[in-house]
């Protein structure tokens, strides 16, 4: 399994996971959720306690990598599959994204 923390404003939010069965798992920080004063991940994921399941990389996530040459050239320097989503995710957005969404991984022995 490998996870990340995301941060949102610089405030610890939540994690995301993705499994080793491939399903991706995001589920807000308690004490995050329920302080209505704090922004959600997206208009798509409101603020709530339970986590969110899905097969696939949640799109908001998904829309904070690059694309074309630019994915190219980040999983030739990061020596990542170019087509390994979660792991480009993991590795490109702990500092400058779009938004004031990062994610910084969580690294488990």
């Amino acid at each position: 399994m490998r996870q990340g923390e995301v941060y949102i404003n610089n405030i610890p939010a939540g994690t995301i996971k993705e499994t080793d069965s491939g399903e991706y798992i995001f589920k807000y920080y308690p004490e995050y959720s329920t302080d209505l004063s704090n922004d959600p991940v997206s208009l798509t994921m409101p603020l709530q306690e339970e986590e969110y399941h899905s097969t696939h990389l949640f799109s908001y996530f998904f829309n904070l990598l690059s694309e074309g040459e630019n994915r190219k050239m980040q999983s030739s320097i990061l020596h990542i599959d170019p087509e390994d989503d979660f792991g480009i995710l993991l590795a490109t957005t702990g500092i400058d994204t779009i938004g004031n969404v990062t994610i910084k991984p969580i690294h488990t022995l």
